[in-house]
């Protein structure tokens, strides 16, 4: 067993997945990934951020092992049910290209990186037929690009004299699917009126306009009403519906039996409450990670993997706050390593309330000190602790 007081030193990096060379070699991460597997039925992988190829590079590396060397067999992603799907049927065998699987999917996973995982899963499943990787989404079924599309094509066939009225509304509210409407709103895009007020005037022409053989279309409007109501910028709160993810985690997990890892940011696979800086007035607010905790106990193993400074594409993040655990973690010099905070004597260490680094797609330089979330106990919200020196950005997918 690894002495985790101190970081541990490594041997050169390894690349592993021919495309990236991360700053963890293959003998560290089995370690890492023989830490988490230990006693775990769930284990939450979450990133600090969405925009790093490091950190999304180590999370698929350990994903990989946990499959590949310890038995896990379930990948659940923050995406709706219908999305997972497309990819759970990607990795199963269908036809197209993992590209082409992402299609659907929450703009952060459309990423050359998260392809790649798709096509090793895929690869993996081939080879273990009769015991395959099933991937699922931690979000109900949600609208999708063409439930926009079969709305005004009913209503253009039906009375095209009222389609510029819907697409007044359906045009700007639909590119919500490409860039989340509360990114919109910080980026100083968004159009102005609230998207779900659009959405309810739309839902109001349908229906008055619904004769027979309308209800599948109403249904399509009524989902989209849904998605915006349901966003960040509907609720008013970063706060996710973490009842509905923990539940669908843990109910997939129980009729499957499958050991399952959750893939997320540190603000939804943390097991503790978490206080998000940028939203202080809302107090601590309870996580996915925080439920699956209570119902698992430990057998459900919290990591983050954060990060120090580098490019993300979206912005170039300087060196975190002194007040920041990142800050400690960079200490070291080196460029990565990890902590058991499970282990006694590195918890008498590390313990204590923490601040770790968040970096959103809301993310501003001006209002770097406030990109974090706070937790009461360091090790009580995660078990693993990875910290990578410096990070480059995500490949988008065309």
């Amino acid at each position: 067993m690894p002495n985790d007081t101190a970081p541990l030193h490594h041997p050169a990096p390894s690349n592993t997945d021919h495309t990236l060379a991360l700053p963890l070699s293959d003998t560290v991460l089995d370690q890492i990934a023989a830490h988490l597997a230990a006693g775990a039925t769930v284990i939450g992988l979450g990133e600090s951020t969405r925009f790093s190829r490091e950190t999304f590079g180590v999370r698929d590396q350990l994903f990989r092992r946990l499959v590949r060397d310890h038995g896990f067999r379930a990948l659940a992603v923050q995406d709706s049910a219908g999305a997972a799907a497309a990819l759970d049927a990607y990795v199963g065998g269908d036809g197209g290209s993992a590209a082409s699987a992402l299609d659907g999917a929450w703009r952060p996973w459309r990423t050359e990186e998260m392809a790649g995982a798709l096509e090793w899963i895929r690869a993996f499943n081939r080879d273990h037929a009769d015991d395959p990787v099933r991937i699922f989404g931690v979000k109900p079924a949600q609208a999708a690009p063409d439930d926009y599309d079969a709305v005004l094509a009913h209503v253009r066939a039906s009375a095209p004299e009222r389609l510029a009225q819907l697409a007044a509304h359906l045009d700007p509210i639909r590119t919500a699917h490409q860039i989340d409407e509360h990114v919109q709103r910080a980026r100083g895009v968004h159009p102005g009126r609230p998207f779900a007020e659009h959405a309810r005037d739309a839902l109001a022409l349908v229906e008055s306009l619904a004769g027979p053989g309308a209800e599948d279309v109403v249904a399509r409007m009524r989902l989209i009403v849904d998605f915006h109501e349901h966003s960040v910028a509907g609720r008013g709160s970063f706060a996710g519906d973490a009842e509905v993810g923990a539940d669908i985690v843990g109910d997939f997990q129980h009729t499957t039996g499958l050991r399952t890892v959750y893939w997320d940011g540190i603000a939804h696979t943390s097991a503790t409450e978490t206080v998000l800086g940028l939203a202080p007035e809302r107090g601590p607010q309870t996580t996915a990670g925080t439920l699956l905790r209570k119902r698992y106990g430990t057998q459900y193993v919290s990591a983050a993997i954060g990060f120090h400074h580098g490019d993300l594409g979206v912005a170039v993040l300087p060196a975190p706050g002194a007040d920041l655990v990142d800050a400690r973690l960079g200490e070291a010099g080196l460029p990565a390593h990890w902590l058991d905070l499970r282990h006694d004597d590195v918890r008498g260490q590390w313990d204590g309330p923490a601040k770790a680094r968040v970096i959103s797609g809301v993310y501003t330089p001006d209002r770097d000190a406030a990109e974090h979330l706070a937790v009461a106990s360091l090790a009580d919200a995660f078990d693993v602790l990875i910290h990578i020196r410096e990070v480059t950005p995500v490949h988008r997918l065309p």
